[in-house]
């Protein structure tokens, strides 16, 4: 890309997807953290520590699940891609093919009828 505005472009394109995944992942955090609190709330024996702990505890464990699947999305999507590139220069070829034929086709009908 030596155009200088494809790169800026680009650059703008990786920074909004950076600041889209933190916002994604603060949000995962937080939805963690609350959900953390629901499950410790009707626990009403525990002291204020071990209701920290659990609570840390689960923020972590909903959040290396939740790593693991964005992980797991985003190697689909990686495979998704290349299936699907393959598949589009599979019809290309396949296009390009039929339309070299049918022109070759043509030019010999035409060949043929003006002799």
């Amino acid at each position: 890309m030596s155009d200088p505005s494809l790169r800026q472009g680009a650059a703008e394109g990786e920074l909004a997807n950076a600041v889209e995944g933190y916002l994604l992942w603060q949000s995962r955090v937080a939805e963690a953290e609350g959900r953390a609190r629901e499950f410790a709330r009707p626990m009403d024996w525990l002291t204020t520590a071990q209701r920290t702990e659990i609570e840390r505890h689960y923020v972590e464990d909903a959040l290396r699940r939740a790593r693991k699947d964005l992980e797991r999305v985003a190697t689909r999507c990686t495979s998704l891609r290349a299936e699907y590139e393959n598949r589009y220069r599979e019809l290309r070829r396949r296009c390009v093919g039929w339309t070299l034929g049918v022109c070759a086709g043509l030019a010999a009908a035409v060949t043929l009828l003006l002799r």
